[in-house]
This record gives structure tokens, sequence and C-alpha cells, in this order.
């Protein structure tokens, strides 16, 4: 089967949610405070046990559990789940319970370090997106899977009638550029400095971690873009883009952890080997959040 345009669901700023963790355990309370407050700032929708969320760390029980709070939670906002792995069986078993949830999406990589041909990946991503009941998300990101998605095998994948959409981390403006011509996938932003360029290229939005802060900032860039004010769009981004780059000065989720931190609505704690923001970044962050301009959507006390 064939899509003849993109997915229409996949549009606007997707929150990668990050996994708050209280003295080693997936820490609830604080996930639901946050939920809460997110669901009502404008974003699309969220984004469950994405590599924001310290995935690779959490039991597939706790994925579960996770992914059961946001989804009681939410609002009725759609959720995507993320599903990496590079064991086929093992990764069909788990989007066999994942079918179990109502499910706007699943976020799947290529399978890591294993380095798979093309055919190799065509197949596996055409065997997930038969067995999902949602539609599949491609993430197309060569520097955490080691393996590098080419334009062909994007364009055969798009043929699927359950593959509705990439978040692409590719790194390849070409490759950007033809998917978003071509039109049968909803191109989403992964890369949360590529944002503006995405969209004004007729990406239909983004998934990105730094909307943790200032969210209606970027749900207006979205908005703006859609509606033609690309002067407003690049007004805004460049006011977030100091915060943007310091976000990723060190590996991230650790600085989000650390300024989420700071305005109370976590505790700032990863689970090794992922490591907290140093305390100079933290204190950097701090400082630049603070000076700038505080708006609706902006993170405060909770």
């Amino acid at each position: 089967m064939q899509n003849t345009q993109s997915h229409p669901g996949f549009r606007g700023i997707w929150l990668p949610l990050v996994t708050p963790f209280h003295r080693g355990e997936v820490d609830f309370d604080a996930l639901q405070r946050l939920v809460g407050h997110f669901s009502v700032t404008g974003i699309a929708g969220f984004v469950v046990c994405g590599s924001t969320g310290e995935a690779a760390a959490l039991e597939e029980p706790e994925q579960l559990a996770v992914l059961d709070t946001v989804l009681e939670c939410a609002n009725g906002l759609p959720v995507i789940m993320g599903l990496a792995g590079n064991h086929l069986g093992h990764v069909l078993a788990r989007l066999g319970r994942c079918n179990e949830r109502p499910l706007a999406g699943v976020l799947a990589p290529a399978p890591y370090y294993i380095r798979p041909s093309q055919d190799g990946l065509r197949d596996y991503f055409r065997r997930l997106a038969d067995a999902s009941r949602a539609p599949l998300v491609l993430y197309d990101i060569p520097y955490r899977t080691g393996t590098t998605l080419m334009l062909e095998t994007l364009l055969s994948l798009a043929d699927h009638g359950n593959i509705g959409a990439i978040k692409d981390c590719g790194g390849n403006a070409l490759n950007t550029q033809a998917l978003i011509a071509d039109g049968r996938l909803a191109v989403l932003a992964g890369e949360d400095h590529q944002l503006l360029g995405t969209l004004a290229l007729g990406g239909q939005g983004a998934i990105i971690a730094c909307a943790h802060f200032h969210p209606e900032r970027f749900v207006a860039i979205w908005r703006a873009v859609s509606e033609g004010r690309l002067d407003e769009a690049r007004r805004l981004f460049y006011a977030l883009m100091p915060l943007i780059q310091t976000l990723f000065a060190e590996p991230n989720p650790g600085p989000i952890k650390a300024l989420l931190a700071r305005h109370g609505w976590l505790r700032d704690e990863l689970r090794a080997p992922m490591t907290c923001a140093s305390p100079e970044l933290a204190n950097q962050l701090a400082a630049m959040f603070d000076a700038m301009d505080i708006v609706s959507g902006a993170v405060s006390q909770p």
C-alpha cells in the first residue's frame, strides 16, 4: 500500500519526555506533574522512551509503566512510544505489548551496533510496520545507531501504508529536502537547531527536547511558519538559539534535567552510564534561563 500524502496526524511540536528518577527508581509523581503541565502548553503530543527518556536504561516493565502513566495524564494528547533494539524477535515481542495501548505512533530507529545492509533495514522496518497497530515513525539517527539509512531506502519505506513519518536526525540536507518534496512521509525535525530550516522547507513539525523549556514559543515558531510569517518565526527562533546550544553542550538529557531540577520539577538524577550536567553548565543554564523574558509556557515552580 502506498501513501499519497504525509500522515496528517504527525504535525506540530512533539515533546520527547525525560524520565524522572528518585533514588534509582522511576519517579512517577514527578512524571505525572510534568505530563500535566506540558499537556496544556500547545504541544502536539508526547514521545515516551526515546533517547531523551533514557529508554536504554529502563527495563521493559518500567518502560510500559512510564508509557501507561503518560497515557493516563496526557489529557487526550497523542502519545508516540519509542521502540529500539537489534534483536528482531525481541523487538516484535515488545511491539506486541505496545499494541495493547492506544498509541499514535511507534518511533523506531535502525537496529544499532550490527550495521545491517539496506535490504536488511528495509525488511526490518517493514516487518515492524506490518506488526504495528499504530503508524511507524522512522528514527534516522546514524550517530547513535552506526547505520545510515540511504535516501533510496527511505523512499522505498514510504511506500508502506503503515509508515507515516520520520524523525530526521540524519544530518543530510539533501535527504531532508527530497523527503519533504516526495510528500509521503511527514518529516519531523529531530535536531533542535534544525527546527526552523526543516519547517521552512515544508517539514510537518519536530520532536525536540528543548521544548521542555518555553514550549509555547516553539509552538509559536511552528504556527508562524505554517501561516507564512517567516520574519516572526526567525525572531522567535534566534532568541531561543543560545538556550538550545547550551542545552546540548553536554550529553542529553543531563543539561535538561539539571535545569528542570533547578525549577523544582524533578531531581537531578540520571542512570549510569549517563551523568548529570556539570555544576558549571547547570549554573550557566540557570543564569541564561532567568535572564530570558519569561512568557506563558516557560517552566515555573510546580
